[in-house]
């Protein structure tokens, strides 16, 4: 026996079909962009601007205001670090907020492997899915007096935000000290922020 399907179903149909193929070529269904499914750190307000220098030997002031949205659930601690790197200079690593969020990140990831924290400030934090938060942060850090000690003229300064596993180590007749280890970006799907400070490429 044939079955057929009353008129206004079958018009029902032919616009429901019709509905989804426009969807599918106009995106609707395009995944969501990496910003919007991975952890994301974002400046509210900072300080210092890109590209701002400092004044080498000098003993800065920093203020950071940074939100976090979480897109999973994460511990850890939130970082706001002034870092010194001999290897790599604002020419050679630019950064800043502005630039696409995954190359900003691997550059963040190069710079925490090849540099050291000259002054920072800590917050633990505990966040799931839809969470966003937001820290204010300040912190006294001692510029180096020379930013290149092989003379070769690189060297530079970075300020970044960043997401990492904490370490609070006792030392016996001295202050605690709190080890941060950085959570890597795509390892852990967080995108740090981050800015070159001095001379601009």
């Amino acid at each position: 026996m044939r079955l057929t399907l009353p008129n206004r179903w079958r018009a029902w149909a032919r616009v429901t079909l019709v509905a989804l193929v426009a969807c599918a070529t106009s995106g609707c269904f395009d995944a969501p962009k990496l910003e919007e499914r991975w952890t994301r750190l974002d400046f509210v307000s900072t300080s210092v601007s890109p590209y701002q220098p400092l004044t080498l030997g000098a003993r800065e002031s920093l203020a950071v205001t940074v939100d976090v949205t979480y897109r999973a659930i994460l511990t850890g601690y939130a970082v706001a670090d002034l870092r010194w790197s001999e290897d790599y200079s604002p020419v050679s690593l630019p950064m800043t907020p502005e630039m696409a969020r995954l190359p900003l990140a691997q550059r963040i990831d190069t710079l925490l492997a090849h540099s050291v924290s000259v002054g920072r400030a800590t917050r633990a934090v505990t966040g799931w899915d839809h969470l966003v938060e937001r820290f204010d942060l300040r912190f006294g850090a001692n510029v180096p007096a020379v930013l290149d000690s092989t003379g070769a003229g690189g060297g530079g300064l970075f300020l970044v935000c960043y997401l990492g596993a904490g370490d609070l180590q006792r030392r016996l007749g001295m202050a605690d000290t709190l080890v941060v280890t950085p959570y890597t970006s795509e390892a852990y799907q967080v995108l740090p922020v981050g800015l070159a400070l001095g001379s601009q490429p």
